[in-house]
């Protein structure tokens, strides 16, 4: 058995070797997907243009407006002795911020009461206001004013720690994630073409006069695109190490061990969906659907499982890349050993005895 395997994974390792399409779909495609969306793809909020209304004009005024400059988060734009032309700014999209400081600001700051100011945002983008109202509070907390009648110089500080990511740099959050997400869609297409490549060239006819069994197929026709896809994976996780800076503390025979255990899994969905299909065409678009959407929206990759709605958690729990992030997040960012992500393997396992089962039966029937 072991051997008409191996002669099967030889056989698609020739077959690989000359698809030079195929891998560069399995090499290329997650190197460039890589650069493309871990440069693009970022929560964090920069060069924001902001228009200052200084109608204090005293030092405490002029050192809380070059705290916001020194933060590298604002972009001065605009000076206005009053807060009447904002709305035509906002309106204009010039602004997307203003930081509006009273005139009796600098008394209230020299004479110890609570000093107010008005941080004004344009909201049509609800997600990046956020991000720039959080630091707008953080600039304020730290020069000690006060934001929305917050006091002044409070007598309960808090200090943040922040672990694991001190600097609250999106990059590091994403970029595991994104991992996951392209090494999931490139395996699910490459083996998803791969029986139905069989089909339409004919040849299918030819391995059901073989010995081989549905089971040894299906393993033998794997094995090279799991080889292919581990190179990928390593390639893909220095190149987010090297280039984007996101820490691999953990150990990498437990990183490996998890990537693989994904990978397989993977492999097998587009097995099991390749023999579903008659034609490459279906074959890539039943394949990117199914791998592509649910890794992006249901696998935590961008959006926090825990605030979807019950039902919609639910359906995360099928969908493998869920706890290939939890278990990757694991390792690379916090260190952790396997008594951490031992569930997350187990349920990768589960994934891929189950698909692997599936695309056997199937190949059963068509053989």
């Amino acid at each position: 058995m072991i051997r008409r395997m191996l002669a099967m994974a030889v056989k698609e390792l020739l077959q690989l070797r000359r698809d030079r399409r195929t891998i560069l779909a399995l090499l290329g495609m997650p190197v460039v997907l890589l650069l493309i969306y871990g440069f693009a793809l970022s929560f964090d909020v920069r060069d924001i243009r902001l228009a200052v209304v200084d109608q204090s004009r005293t030092r405490a005024s002029r050192e809380l407006i070059e705290a916001f400059l020194k933060s590298g988060y604002f972009v001065r734009v605009a000076d206005l002795d009053e807060p009447r032309p904002l709305d035509a700014l906002f309106d204009r999209g010039t602004v997307q911020a203003a930081l509006v400081i009273p005139a009796g600001f600098g008394a209230d700051v020299a004479a110890r009461r609570a000093a107010s100011l008005q941080f004004v945002l344009d909201g049509s983008d609800s997600q990046t206001a956020n991000t720039v109202l959080g630091y707008a509070r953080q600039i304020v907390t730290a020069t000690g004013a006060g934001l929305f009648g917050v006091e002044l110089r409070p007598p309960v500080v808090a200090q943040p720690l922040v672990w694991y990511n001190p600097d609250l740099d999106s990059t590091i959050f994403l970029v595991p994630g994104l991992v996951a997400f392209i090494l999931m869609v490139s395996s699910v297409i490459a083996t998803a073409l791969a029986v139905v490549r069989e089909k339409e060239r004919g040849t299918m006819e030819s391995l059901r006069a073989t010995p081989l069994v549905a089971i040894e197929l299906l393993v033998g026709k794997t094995l090279p695109y799991l080889l292919v896809a581990s190179v990928a994976a390593a390639g893909s996780l220095a190149l987010a190490w090297g280039l984007f800076d996101v820490p691999i503390r953990g150990s990498l025979v437990w990183l490996a061990l998890v990537t693989v255990l994904f990978l397989a899994g993977g492999l097998g969905w587009g097995m099991f969906l390749s023999s579903l299909a008659d034609t490459q065409q279906m074959a890539f678009q039943i394949g990117l659907l199914s791998s592509m959407l649910p890794t992006l929206l249901l696998s935590g990759f961008i959006f926090p499982i825990s605030s979807m709605p019950r039902a919609l958690q639910a359906v995360t729990l099928v969908v493998p890349a869920r706890y290939f992030i939890a278990a990757l997040r694991e390792i690379v960012l916090k260190g952790a050993g396997p008594e951490v992500w031992w569930n997350d393997a187990l349920a990768l396992v589960a994934f891929g005895v189950v698909v692997l089962a599936l695309a056997t039966v199937r190949t059963v029937r068509s053989l």
